[in-house]
């Protein structure tokens, strides 16, 4: 038998490949959050995040899984993975906000019921 050169070889990944590798879901959990406090506290509006969003899970599907890099395909990931992450973090505080509003009009409603249907002491 001879050499196949159709064969791919398969180098094992360079140290920063193996800790992206290893780390990625931690790095993308620590990625998320920071952006989801800075949108939290106002520093980044949250269009920017959706947008950043848009082009990063793009860039991944484009481009960045067929990247030969071990290095690069990790870091494309963790990128895409913690935007697609911090996307949620606004809607998740718009659904509550508005929840937390139903709540607060819903004990005002029972409250008001309560109070119009006491009978007066005399």
């Amino acid at each position: 038998m001879g050499a196949n050169a159709n064969v791919l070889e398969n180098r094992p990944p360079s140290r920063p490949a193996r800790y992206l590798r290893d780390h990625r879901f931690r790095l993308t959990l620590w990625t998320a959050a920071v952006e989801g406090f800075l949108v939290f506290v106002h520093v980044i509006p949250h269009l920017v995040i959706y947008v950043l969003a848009i082009a990063a899970i793009g860039f991944w599907v484009v481009l960045a899984r067929n990247y030969r890099s071990a290095l690069a395909r990790n870091a494309g990931w963790i990128f895409a993975a913690s935007q697609a992450l911090a996307v949620l973090i606004p809607v998740v505080l718009f659904v509550a906000k508005w929840i937390a509003v139903g709540a607060i009009a819903i004990i005002a409603l029972v409250a008001l019921v309560i109070l119009f249907a006491e009978r007066p002491r005399s």
